[in-house]
């Protein structure tokens, strides 16, 4: 598997981090007109004219200020600065409230729809770069996202989906897929929850505690499918499911959040609720997805779409290894040995080793990369692959450490570090 031959798993993910992910992304760096730049094609041209989705631009600055933080690097901290500024003067509505879908790439707007999903990401970007930076204003602006989500997107079943500019709702066609058009979405819902515990841990604001918590009842009682050992993925404005679907990625990415976030709550009447929930979706996923050292993307009626997305194999990775720490004996080396496969795989089959490259979006049973997918776009981004490195490198640390990768020193990385590993 690679440099686990002669790596222990704890630095080949350090020396990817290092060596690929990090300078990848300061190389998207926009010298003129701030931000990012905002899609790479599949043989790696850059299109620097492209629009810049807000999306991309938070997850940006969520990285940049994670691992500035956690590997005491000030030249990341500089970037995610540089996106900060980008993400508070050009893709934020002033007078409106909220952030936009896209901007141009001189910041004029481009799509100025207003989704649930774009507004919980840059909470999290925001509460991620004030605990790094310490400034207040990040966690100003944060706040304020939050209370027009609970003041114009907040319903009994959930949060609507999209609103145009003065919110007033508009179709959800940025986070429906498979045929529906869907009104409430599992994956917002998920997002939200993430946004509202990195706000709260920053912010310690007993509104979002309570909102963290009237989501998590959703989770438990409406949305987590006991019988068929999943999350529903779409749903109506009643919160009905309209598809026989389950998402492994999202299931899998689930897991690990709650255990993260039910523990920041330290409540445990939660965690005995939530605990069992997160087993099950681990055992669910590793049952019906994992073949052959990687996971499948989904099943839709039955019919599994064994394409290997990028998250999808980071996330099972972290999931399977945090789950490792509350299993049985027996099925905590299996998930160990499943989680240390997962990255020889994407070691194997997901790393861009052409120069420049970072992951691959997607490849197909055989290996090949899926044909035509973008390595830069408002979807492909350093959330899921950054995120993974420092979660795996807090959680394989030698020396005894909190077991999340935002309040643990993940340790540090050689600086300076340049070029993309071999």
């Amino acid at each position: 598997m690679g440099v686990l031959s002669t790596l222990t798993m704890r630095q080949s993910i350090e020396r990817e981090l290092a060596g690929r992910i990090i300078p990848f992304w300061q190389l998207l760096r926009d010298e003129r007109d701030g931000g990012y730049f905002g899609h790479m094609d599949c043989d790696l041209v850059l299109n620097r004219e492209a629009d810049k989705a807000t999306l991309l631009t938070s997850r940006i600055l969520w990285f940049f200020s994670t691992a500035a933080a956690r590997l005491d690097r000030p030249d990341l901290l500089e970037e995610a600065a540089h996106a900060y500024r980008f993400l508070a003067s050009s893709c934020t509505d002033p007078l409106g409230g909220g952030v936009v879908w896209s901007v141009r790439r001189d910041g004029a707007w481009s799509d100025t729809t207003k989704q649930a999903y774009a507004q919980a990401f840059a909470i999290y970007a925001l509460a991620a770069y004030h605990e790094a930076s310490r400034q207040t204003e990040p966690l100003e602006l944060a706040i304020r996202l939050f209370e027009l989500l609970e003041e114009a997107f907040r319903t009994p079943t959930g949060y609507k989906e999209a609103l145009d500019k003065d919110l007033n709702p508009v179709a959800n066609d940025k986070l429906s897929e498979n045929g529906v058009l869907a009104s409430r979405t599992m994956n917002t819902l998920l997002h939200v929850f993430e946004a509202y515990c990195g706000l709260w841990r920053a912010s310690r604001d007993p509104r979002v505690e309570a909102a963290i918590r009237w989501v998590l009842d959703l989770f438990a009682n409406r949305l987590y499918n006991r019988r068929a050992r999943r999350l529903d993925v779409f749903f109506d404005s009643d919160l009905r499911p309209l598809l026989d679907m389950q998402s492994f990625g999202h299931d899998i990415e689930a897991a690990w959040l709650f255990d993260w976030g039910v523990g920041l709550l330290g409540d445990p009447a939660v965690a005995a609720v939530f605990d069992p929930i997160s087993a099950d979706l681990v055992d669910s996923v590793r049952e019906r997805a994992y073949r052959d050292g990687a996971i499948a993307f989904e099943s839709v009626g039955g019919q599994v779409n064994t394409t290997r997305h990028w998250w999808v194999q980071a996330e099972a990775m972290v999931s399977f290894q945090v789950a490792s720490a509350k299993a049985a004996a027996a099925l905590a080396e299996e998930y160990r040995q499943i989680a240390r496969r997962l990255w020889g795989y994407m070691e194997d089959h997901l790393f861009d080793r052409r120069p420049r490259g970072e992951w691959h979006w997607g490849v197909e049973l055989d290996g090949r990369p899926v044909p035509g997918l973008p390595v830069v776009s408002t979807w492909k981004c350093p959330y899921h692959s950054g995120r993974a490195c420092l979660k795996m490198m807090a959680e394989l640390a030698d020396s005894p450490q909190p077991r999340d990768p935002e309040t643990a020193v993940a340790g540090q990385l050689a600086r300076g570090a340049s070029g993309v590993a071999a």
